[in-house]
């Protein structure tokens, strides 16, 4: 979370890229990163929202009413930049060359400027994607292969399953078109939902949404983490559970994460079954069952659960619960629901270097999530590697499609920028009509 800082006029020390590109992140690397590679026009247009253009209802004081934050070298913050043009954000970034840009809301006013109203009550938020934040590190309970910032292949199926099942729910039950995913760099991934009505939501409506969302409860000590109450499941959960959430825990996370393996891990699951004669006989056969299986004892064990609790004398209603409430507990998404909920959060931008790992923050298509794999996504050193190899001396508006970041914008011009352009300026159009329609009819109910 950026904490807001006065702000600082920062001196430039300049230095002579290196020739030589070594691994991992370098300071150095950011200014022919931000030179050569990040793409702002694309950045700038996304920003605009269809306002940078001629039509005459375009609202030209759009994007400079939005707020973006510098974080440079030593944790330095500069909030509350803002920019009115393409030329004056790539010139400014070039020149600061933040270790990471964050995206804030749209003003009533221009943030730069917001002392001048300090006191009116006039500087408020008026527009803000609504945003979603999954961090890694909140499934530390349900993950066995890594812990805190660390991810691998064997985890990242979590965020996948998140990424299905809120990218589903917000188009099927909300009805947005126009969501962009985008990996954190390290740990997550963040999703921006950018249709007009999604944007101008107020913060009571982006905390219902969230609420819509949140399931997950208790604190690392509770011994039940999720309750589905009820004689069935909301239609949104049981479609999350069906289309998703259960093949994700028996196809990838069961035997990846060797859920069921030791006694400490499936006493885990026992405690999650309000019924002692149940958790009795199965602890007794696992703790017995020591002969070697050709099968693998996770898929064993879930299935004798799942038998357990779903046939014969303890066939009812909340048992059954029971085993899609296992599969909630360690698949379904874990949200910063304060992020959701508050116009004025801010997130990081699409496209940023993460300073710890050199990732570059690059979107991730939802329809081919199952492919996305965090630990080959570019660093900045090896696309500086990449521009040295196809002879960086000679310039091109293009550098970028001589890396394998060139794929990843691509996609977000295609799969993303274009469709929300077409859709803003349609909206600004009709817009504008109604204004022009009403105006030569003033007296008109």
């Amino acid at each position: 979370m950026v904490h807001e800082a006065a702000d600082m006029v920062i001196d430039g020390n300049e230095q002579k890229p290196k020739n030589i590109v070594s691994n991992g992140f370098d300071a150095n690397y950011l200014k022919i990163y931000y030179g050569k590679l990040f793409p702002f026009a694309d950045f700038f247009k996304w920003m605009s929202y269809g306002n940078d253009g001629k039509h005459p209802g375009s609202d030209h004081s759009y994007v400079g009413r939005r707020e973006f934050s510098f974080t440079l070298d030593n944790d330095i913050y500069l909030r509350f930049q803002s920019f009115n043009s393409l030329s004056e954000m790539e010139s400014s970034t070039k020149e600061k060359c933040p270790f990471k840009i964050d995206i804030g809301p749209v003003y009533s006013v221009d943030p730069a400027k917001r002392h001048a109203y300090a006191g009116a009550n006039v500087f408020t938020p008026v527009e803000r994607e609504l945003v979603f934040d999954i961090d890694m590190t909140d499934y530390d309970d349900v993950r066995y292969c890594c812990s805190g910032a660390d991810v691998c292949l064997d985890c990242w199926p979590l965020m996948t399953a998140a990424i299905k099942v809120i990218d589903t729910t917000l188009r099927d039950d909300f009805g947005f078109n126009h969501i962009l995913w985008v990996f954190s760099g390290r740990r997550g991934v963040h999703c921006w939902v950018c249709d007009g009505k999604a944007r101008r939501l107020s913060n009571e409506q982006r905390a219902a949404i969230a609420d819509y969302f949140h399931l997950y409860q208790g604190n690392e000590n509770s011994r039940k983490k999720i309750s589905l109450t009820g004689p069935v499941l909301h239609p949104f959960l049981a479609r999350s559970y069906i289309e998703v959430l259960k093949d994700s825990f028996e196809s990838k996370l069961l035997c990846s994460q060797k859920i069921f393996s030791t006694e400490e891990r499936y006493e885990k699951i026992l405690d999650m079954i309000h019924d002692e004669s149940i958790t009795s006989e199965l602890r007794g056969r696992w703790q017995d069952n020591r002969r070697p299986s050709k099968n693998d004892v996770n898929l064993v064990r879930w299935e004798q659960l799942k038998n357990m609790l779903q046939s014969g004398k303890h066939k009812s209603q909340g048992m059954r619960r029971h085993v899609e409430e296992i599969v909630f507990s360690f698949t379904y998404p874990r949200l910063d629901l304060e992020v959701t909920k508050h116009m004025n959060h801010l997130l990081k931008a699409p496209f940023c270097v993460h300073p710890k790992t050199g990732r570059i923050c690059v979107p991730i298509d939802p329809e081919r999530c199952d492919e996305f794999d965090p630990t080959t996504v570019p660093t900045v050193a090896q696309l500086l590697e990449e521009l040295n190899a196809a002879d960086m001396e000679v310039d091109s508006e293009t550098d970028w499609d001589r890396t394998s970041l060139g794929e990843s914008i691509r996609f977000f011009r295609s799969a993303f920028l274009q469709p929300l352009l077409k859709s803003c300026k349609e909206e600004i159009e009709s817009s504008y009509n109604a204004k022009v329609q009403q105006s030569k009819n003033p007296l008109s109910w």
